[in-house]
């Protein structure tokens, strides 16, 4: 049977903010899509959530993007990534359309990985969900068997950045901790993926406690290569892409908070409305 696809934008989901990073650089390498961006405000954050809350809350999102018409979603959610996309694409995804599809945000860092380190050491700073998933762990032992991976969960990290702090002289002694402790536990790290997407925020700060030779490894660029190479390999998710540069912005709190937040992620004044998910 022929399923004819519905046009619509390219759906990007977060718990919270973090994702706006994601966003940006969506609109910067793919502008004449469009985008329809949810933020789960309100049940935010998702890092110290259990995994079935996670798959929960996540499944609720995917499935009300799918009702606004988009034929592809992306969680632009370590966490979500982490704890609930394969679920999704396995258990899910094949009971509500066959031509509807869910993406991450991990796969595509690890892909790349093994192609910027020398030492073969890499470095995974997250949240505390993130690093108990070992998600980065397993997807790069699949892909890259011969690298070892050290993780470390940075707790502090997001609360410095939705509080508009990540470039005060208070963020420097978290920075600093977190980053020595990552590092203590191999001299020969010479890669590191910030595996949250609020930490690129925080980039002066980790730029100023690392040593030069490090690679810094943020995911929107990296992501949105990704989504780019994928859209231009799968046709039929392209075709069902609206492309009028226009981007609506969704949160499960209030829209008025939302768009001061989101303002520090975006650097441009936004406009949100509110929705609610069961």
């Amino acid at each position: 049977m022929l399923c004819m696809l519905t046009q619509g934008p390219i759906g990007v989901f977060d718990s919270g903010y973090g994702g706006l990073t994601i966003l940006k650089e969506f609109k910067n390498i793919l502008p004449q899509y469009d985008f329809l961006y949810l933020g789960d405000n309100a049940r935010a954050p998702y890092g110290t959530r259990s995994f079935d809350t996670v798959y929960e809350y996540t499944l609720q999102a995917v499935k009300y993007l799918f009702e606004q018409n988009c034929s592809l979603v992306i969680l632009a959610c370590n966490t979500a990534s982490a704890k609930a996309l394969r679920t999704i694409q396995q258990n899910d995804l094949p009971k509500i359309s066959n031509s509807k599809r869910v993406l991450g945000v991990i796969r595509p860092t690890t892909e790349i990985v093994g192609e910027v380190t020398t030492t073969k050491h890499i470095g995974v700073l997250g949240t505390k969900g993130t690093v108990m998933s070992n998600s980065y762990v397993v997807e790069i032992e699949k892909l890259h068997p011969e690298l070892q991976v050290f993780q470390h969960a940075c707790p502090m990290w997001v609360p410095l950045v939705e509080n508009n702090e990540y470039l005060s002289p208070g963020a420097d002694y978290f920075v600093k901790k977190d980053l020595d402790a990552l590092l203590n536990q191999s001299s020969n790290i010479d890669t590191i993926i910030l595996g949250c997407t609020h930490y690129p925020l925080l980039m002066e700060k980790i730029q100023q406690f690392l040593p030069p030779n490090i690679n810094i490894l943020s995911q929107g660029e990296v992501v949105a290569k990704s989504l780019k190479s994928y859209l231009n390999r799968h046709s039929n998710i392209n075709q069902s892409t609206t492309k009028n540069s226009r981007t609506v912005y969704l949160t499960t709190d209030s829209s008025e908070s939302f768009a001061i937040q989101a303002k520090i992620f975006m650097g441009e004044t936004i406009d949100a409305r509110q929705i609610h998910l069961k």
